[in-house]
């Protein structure tokens, strides 16, 4: 039996999170609790730019009691588990949250544990990731340090969050060696498990261009599979054979998954996510739960960007839901991916489930590289996160 009962709960207080619940109490909603265990809340897209000590670490972290919206019950505790039928959440200390409607975005869960030898070393002899807060000044320094020798960028198969993550810190870094005159004495490789380098052909046709200007040897249909510490050797899966790597720098992207609890859950689909209708973000067999976010089974590329386009389709359809109406919003699949091409340049991707372009700037052109793009993603994209999507106005 729940310990406390509650009109909607939210697992989860990341940007999904936030920005319902702040539609939610524009939208007048007085009974809203927000589930997340964390005392910080982070701009996780800022950290490509840390590790290419392109902006403090510190810029991209605030209070989490600073987001969570006013009137909002936070409750500082993580789910660890759910019942439908039952309507309750299950927390870490055993009690339980039960809800009338449930939205969940707990965000995806980094498996580190899944490529053999990776986990003990991180952040040591060279090797690091922009996915964790306090590794991606790691990244930088191992990047500033380095002079010669082979840089290994990974990127893992199945879905991760900002999927275009791998290849940014790759490009940052050849530029600054460009720069600094020693590109030429430095072997870098991308080991992508993709047959191309993006997904949309008017954007993988840009990215082609930057990967011959840096000479960066790509890998394609290729995985890391184990690290080899000692020796500096990442041992690589491809399409036909084994293959091992000698490294002085290994940035590693970690496979992810829906979080252990979500996927022992009735709620979850094959895959191990929520699964939810792609349109209109509801569960597909218990009507009284939404998805967002990154633990949604919804097909669309799982970044910041996708979360501020679902944000408004859950909460209108959850206020719907509320009323009896039928869903009245529907989300396209939009998502958009800020691919830091050099030090002062940006490629904005932004496509929807067609895989094809979907522009929403106008009167320029953004399927090239461009130096305002880049102020975009360093000054603009995080000012809007903040100031309006967090606050439920973007």
């Amino acid at each position: 039996m729940a310990d406390w009962r509650h009109r909607i709960v939210i697992v989860g207080g990341g940007s999904a999170g936030i920005s319902v619940a702040a539609r939610l109490r524009r939208a007048g909603q007085r009974d809203v609790v927000v589930i997340d265990p964390s005392g910080t809340h982070y701009y996780q897209p800022l950290w490509t730019l840390v590790g290419g000590g392109l902006a403090p670490a510190h810029s991209s972290a605030r209070p989490q009691a600073s987001v969570v919206p006013k009137g909002v019950t936070w409750v500082r505790q993580a789910a660890v588990g759910v019942d439908p039928d039952t309507r309750e959440v299950t927390l870490d200390d055993g009690s339980a949250v039960g809800y009338e409607y449930l939205v969940l975005c707990p965000g995806i869960q980094l498996d580190w544990g899944a490529i053999p030898g990776l986990e003990p070393t991180l952040g040591l002899a060279g090797v690091s990731s922009n996915y964790r807060y306090d590794l991606a000044p790691a990244t930088w320094r191992y990047i500033k340090g380095l002079r010669s020798g082979a840089a290994v960028f990974t990127m893992p198969s199945g879905p991760i969050k900002c999927g275009g993550a791998p290849q940014k810190i790759a490009y940052l870094a050849a530029d600054y060696w460009r720069e600094q005159g020693v590109l030429d004495k430095i072997d870098v490789h991308l080991v992508l498990p993709t047959p191309t380098v993006f997904g949309v052909r008017e954007f993988a046709r840009v990215l082609d261009g930057v990967v011959r200007r840096y000479g960066i040897r790509v890998h394609f249909r290729s995985e890391l599979v184990e690290v080899d510490a000692d020796a500096r050797k990442a041992r690589v899966a491809g399409p036909e054979a084994e293959s091992v790597l000698e490294y002085d720098l290994l940035h590693v992207v970690p496979p992810q998954s829906a979080p252990d609890w979500v996927k022992r859950s009735a709620l979850a689909g094959p895959d191990g996510y929520v699964e939810i209708d792609r349109h209109t973000l509801r569960h597909v067999r218990h009507p009284e739960v939404f998805a967002l976010g990154d633990a949604g089974s919804s097909p669309n590329s799982k970044t910041g960007a996708a979360v501020r386009k679902q944000a408004p389709v859950v909460a209108a359809n959850l206020l719907d839901a509320m009323a009896g109406r039928p869903p009245s919003a529907r989300y396209d699949g939009y998502a958009s991916c800020p691919l830091t091409t050099s030090r002062r340049t940006m490629l904005l991707a932004e496509f929807d489930y067609s895989m094809t372009p979907t522009p929403s700037i106008p009167f320029i052109d953004t399927i090239r590289e461009r130096r305002d793009m880049w102020y975009l993603k360093r000054y603009g994209l995080p000012a809007l996160y903040w100031n309006l999507m967090l606050r439920g106005r973007a």
